[in-house]
């Protein structure tokens, strides 16, 4: 019978360590028998790599989060070593609560929520809605996925803009960053759910904006570098579009004082989309299924591409 041993690291987390046994896995401290490793820190990048290279043996890493951006360095190292690692990522893990939250986000916006908030008179009547409306996703991984799942009894048209322009149950077309501009110029609703990469750093800035309709929403559940925050700001202030709602911001946690607190027409939520006590569960639950797979031989859910960084 194999035994597979496994180390859950830096911080030794109950749940994912009872995650490793029900998967058919032996829990272990680090040492030479260890072949599998469950990372529980997104920003221990440092450490993780020294692990990494004082044990040749390991050959698997679960990392805790759907956006593995902060441990590019590490696949940087283990591509230049020809290091045999799989590496997954939470990627999909977290589709449900967070394509929620992006949904949430949009009808907020579209009922003018920012403004009613903060009123202490009547007020305009003004409401924007989902229902027959043209929606774009940027990026087409297991949130998009869910997010389509969502929208569907709003009965909108969805184009969605993806690295491998495959079809998508649900979408009406699916397309490559090269015809962003063009789907941009026709959305109601932009909704940014893409992994952050060199091709995506920015994507959103004063250009885009400016291509968007003046009554268009942006919502932003992905990572805060894809959007130019300063020109985000601008769009808002100068009505290049309706609202914003975003879970995430560059920098982030976005300062006490920073200006763009201040801007008209924009939610923010502090990184709230997946919540550590939802977060806990669903990873436990991809923990125990690559654990599984991996004494059963089979592909594992979430791989990361180690040379496209997601």
């Amino acid at each position: 019978m194999t035994i597979f041993k496994v180390a859950v690291l830096p911080r030794p987390e109950a749940e994912y360590q009872a995650a490793v046994v029900a998967g058919g896995g032996e829990v272990a401290s680090l040492g030479p028998l260890v072949s599998g490793l469950i990372w529980t820190d997104s920003q221990e990048v440092a450490a993780l790599a020294e692990i990494l290279r004082a044990h040749e043996q390991i050959r698997w890493v679960q990392l805790p989060f759907a956006g593995v951006d902060n441990f590019r360095s590490v696949f940087d190292e283990v591509n230049s070593r020809k290091r045999a690692i799989t590496f997954t990522s939470a990627k999909g893990a977290y589709r449900e609560p967070v394509a929620e939250h992006a949904l949430m986000l949009a009808l907020a916006l579209a009922r003018a929520l920012p403004e009613r908030l903060s009123a202490s008179t009547w007020g305009r009547k003004f409401a924007a809605t989902l229902f027959d409306s043209n929606v774009l996703i940027v990026g087409g991984g297991g949130i998009a996925e869910e997010l389509v799942r969502l929208l569907t009894p709003f009965r909108p048209e969805i184009s969605v803009v993806r690295r491998e322009a495959r079809e998508m149950i649900g979408v009406t077309r699916v397309s490559s960053l090269d015809d962003l501009d063009q789907l941009l110029t026709t959305a109601d609703f932009v909704f940014s759910t893409s992994a952050l990469t060199e091709e995506t750093r920015g994507l959103f800035n004063n250009r885009r904006f400016g291509l968007m309709k003046t009554s268009a929403y942006f919502i932003n559940i992905a990572r805060g570098a894809i959007v130019n925050t300063a020109d985000l700001e601008a769009a808002l202030r100068n009505n290049l579009i309706a609202g914003a709602g975003i879970d995430v911001t560059d920098p982030e946690p976005l300062p006490d004082g920073h200006s763009l607190w201040e801007a008209p027409n924009l939610i923010i939520t502090p990184h709230t989309a997946d919540t550590p006590e939802m977060c806990v569960e669903l990873l436990s639950k991809r923990i125990v299924e690559n654990v599984r797979r991996i004494l059963a031989g089979e592909a594992l859910e979430g791989e990361v591409n180690l040379k496209l960084g997601y």
